[in-house]
């Protein structure tokens, strides 16, 4: 093997310059013996495997030497030949959200590797590679000649082929045992590798091997790869690559660390006019390019390949999709098993973000709950595609991070405990619909009435193995004044969002029909269990994520075709296999006229009810809540084209730190309902998302609904205009009772630009 002039053993011996010469530096007959033994496997080594290629040290590899030859012959079958590569994420457009990685590495083919890389490191690593089989003799003499001579280990006698099978040794070494076993400088390590050289040249042409030491091989400051190597130091792929850029890759190689040329830039700059030196001697190329070459600068321009999700623009469904694959069995029985696929599988992970939805999102919760409010109070939002289940945005307004840091969280509020460590939050009134879905389903018209009490005493409910639930001596009451004592509709008690007289629906309905709905639906607790089952479970005390909270309405959208929500579309391994994902199992969970109906009662709330003034410029419909005590805040919405969820509360506890007189950056809100904060949000993001297509109409519901009218209210009379009076009398109305001349003002009404739009009578707080 051709050796450079500044020649070092790859086999952990020290760099400490050339040999030693003059009379001074003479040995002593018994210090060359000292030498002589402490190289004496090594000078055995060569020697035989020079003359024979057969090793008979039966003690080292436990092989005879009558059966070595048989033994060296064998194909070894535990050698694994596959590297680590990187994995990526990327969005619905095909742009990368996110790299995982143990080793920065991507495997490319040898005609995407540059000519003048390929030269440069056989010329310093092994300038005779197509001529020698798995040893080369001459390296091998030679290096021992410089080893004895000097009394040090200072050359190796391996060529590409054995350094190969020693990179593949040190990749796939899981214990540090293994790993010292992987680099000792034994007779038994190098007669391994000898064999295992052997049978890799004998399975793989020359070309290939050299491609896959090129793409084993450490480049330092974590490049692992000749391409990962290009791009982090040069800005480029391999195939790109100069004479003076493939030299210093190449002279790296010997001593990443050491010939770092970010840490040691000088000594780098040293190692590359080595090889390039070696290259002009070895007629590579000319001296004079070789001059030319050497006075060029390193010429770096490094771009850091960021690990995991941290960084990304869509932090926590990267972190989603990252947990997806960590704890779902399908990517492998152990969570070792998942993680090892993840960051050396060489993945490439299809998503269903979409950037133009993610941004909407993360800059709406952004602007009306900042990262660093002074509140100190947090948003999140999901966004899932009707019908398919995709998730398309998932934003919270803070970065991913220690949580012990403001502004920074590991926990996705967006999201399920399994994807985000988050317990849920109670949803409040959004819960409504579902009740709402249950009575539609049973036939119920929009026009069915049902007395609102200002108090209701929940008795005579049972769950769904007919046990009695609920304690009858504590009444549920509405959140504002002036909505119970009288009757509402399907259509008015959801516009007005009254808590008795959905717990009177309830009751009609059946608790165990409503749990029902909502599991079709893909309800149930962030935790992961069933829902709980109780009469103010139409009033939300359910703690779930906004995720499902969002597929949920989304069904409603998709005319009650219900998904789950996925993130994945498409996985591929380093070989282009596909890989088995998680399915969104859409099916029909409620009638398309159900559905209809439904949507046209939740366009009202947009329009007529809690959240008016909040459209979006297209058809669309939701739901506020607003949780007890003003602890939390909701919106649910959706199009026939997309729908989403918003939660706006505190992580430090939604009930030792309510939201019942809100002020945030300099802004007062007083009492946050579903209105002031979440429902602004939503339609932010929505109307922002969905700029540029085109409205999809709902379809009008069934004639059937119709059978006891519209379930509007009546329009009021207007007032009977007071008579002409003389000036007499207006004289002694100067004098007397005033009591009609109300001159208390009016009261900014929702539509108001001074103020965020919001009811004030809003009855979504569940008591």
């Amino acid at each position: 093997m051709a050796a450079g002039t500044e020649r070092h053993d790859r086999d952990g011996a020290s760099a400490r310059g050339g040999r030693r010469t003059g009379r001074g530096s003479a040995r002593t007959f018994a210090a060359k013996v000292r030498v002589v033994r402490r190289l004496a496997g090594l000078g055995a080594l060569a020697g035989l495997l020079v003359a024979t290629m057969l090793v008979p040290i039966a003690g080292s590899v436990g092989v005879g030497a009558r059966d070595a030859a048989t033994w060296f012959q064998e194909e070894p079958g535990e050698l694994n030949t596959g590297v680590p590569l990187r994995s990526r994420i990327l969005a619905a457009d095909g742009s990368t959200i996110a790299t995982f990685f143990y080793e920065n590495r991507v495997d490319v083919r040898l005609d995407r590797i540059s000519p003048a890389m390929r030269r440069a490191v056989l010329a310093i690593e092994d300038s005779r590679f197509y001529e020698h089989g798995a040893l080369d003799a001459k390296g091998t003499v030679r290096a021992l000649a410089s080893n004895l001579g000097s009394g040090e280990v200072q050359q190796g006698g391996s060529g590409i082929t054995q350094q190969y099978v020693k990179n593949l040794l040190l990749t796939h070494a899981e214990t540090e045992e293994e790993r010292q076993a992987a680099r000792a400088l034994t007779p038994a390590r190098k007669i391994r590798e000898l064999k295992y050289a052997a049978a890799m040249e004998r399975r793989f042409p020359k070309d290939e091997i050299l491609r896959r030491y090129l793409n084993i091989a450490y480049y330092g400051d974590g490049a692992y790869g000749v391409e990962a190597a290009a791009r982090h130091y040069f800005g480029k792929s391999a195939a790109g690559l100069n004479l003076t850029e493939s030299a210093l890759l190449a002279g790296v190689i010997r001593y990443p660390y050491a010939y770092d040329p970010i840490r040691h830039p000088d000594a780098a700059l040293k190692r590359r006019d080595v090889v390039l030196d070696r290259m002009a001697e070895l007629g590579w190329i000319g001296a004079a390019e070789a001059r030319q070459a050497k006075a060029r600068p390193l010429g770096l321009r490094v771009r850091k390949t960021h690990n995991g999700c941290v960084t990304s623009k869509a932090p926590f469904f990267c972190d989603y999709v990252q947990r997806e694959i960590l704890t779902n069995p399908v990517f492998g029985p152990t969570a070792k098993a998942r993680e090892k696929l993840l960051k050396q599988g060489g993945l490439t992970i299809r998503t269903t973000l979409d950037w133009k939805t993610q941004r909407a999102a993360q800059r709406a919760v952004n602007r009306y709950v900042p990262r660093l409010n002074s509140a100190r109070k947090a948003a999140a939002e999901a966004l899932v595609e009707p019908g398919t289940g995709h998730i398309k945005g998932m934003a919270v307004d803070r970065l991913l991070g220690p949580d012990r840091e403001r502004g920074k969280t590991w926990i996705n509020f967006a999201a399920d405990a399994s994807h985000g460590s988050s317990i849920g939050m109670q949803a409040g009134s959004t819960f409504k619909a579902f009740t709402l879905a249950a009575a539609l389903e049973e036939g119920m018209p929009f026009g069915q009435r049902f007395m609102a009490p200002r108090a209701y005493l929940p008795t005579g409910y049972r769950d769904c193995k007919g046990r009695r639930v609920g304690d009858p001596s504590k009444a549920l009451k509405n959140s504002a004044d002036g909505e119970g004592g009288r009757t509402f509709s399907l259509v008015t008690g959801t516009e007005h969002s009254v808590n008795t007289f959905f717990l009177a629906l309830q009751k009609d309905v059946g608790l165990c029909d409503t749990v029902k709905m909502a599991e079709r639906l893909g309800m149930k607790q962030a935790n992961g269990k069933p829902l709980e089952q109780y009469p103010a479970f139409t009033l939300g005390f359910a703690q779930v994520s906004p995720l499902r909270l969002a597929a949920a309405y989304a069904a409603f959208g998709a005319r009650g075709r219900y998904c789950k929500p996925v993130a994945i579309t498409q996985i591929t391994d380093s070989a282009g296999k596909r890989l088995k994902v998680p399915s969104a199992d859409c099916r029909q969970a409620l009638d398309e006229d159900v559905a209809d109906a439904v949507n046209h009662v939740l366009r009202g709330v947009l329009t007529k009810g809690t959240a008016r003034g909040m459209g979006i410029g297209r058809p669309a419909a939701g739901k506020t809540g607003t949780v007890d005590n003003f602890s939390a805040a909701w919106f649910a919405g959706y199009t026939p084209d997309l729908a989403s969820a918003v939660w706006v509360g505190d992580p430090r506890g939604g009930y030792r730190h309510p939201m019942t007189s809100l002020c945030m950056d300099g802004r007062c809100y007083g009492a946050v309902f579903g209105a002031t904060l979440p429902a602004p949000i939503w339609q932010d993001t929505m109307a922002e998302a969905l700029a540029g297509r085109p409205a999809t109409p709902f379809r009008p519901p069934s004639s059937q609904f119709f059978t006891k009218g519209s379930g509007e209210d009546p329009p009021k009379r207007p007032k009977r205009p007071k008579r002409p009076r003389d000036r007499d009398d207006r004289r002694d109305d100067r004098r007397g009772d005033r009591s009609g001349d109300d001159r208390r003002g009016d009261r900014p009404g929702p539509d108001d630009p001074q103020l965020p739009p919001l009811d004030p009578e809003d009855p979504d707080s569940p008591r």
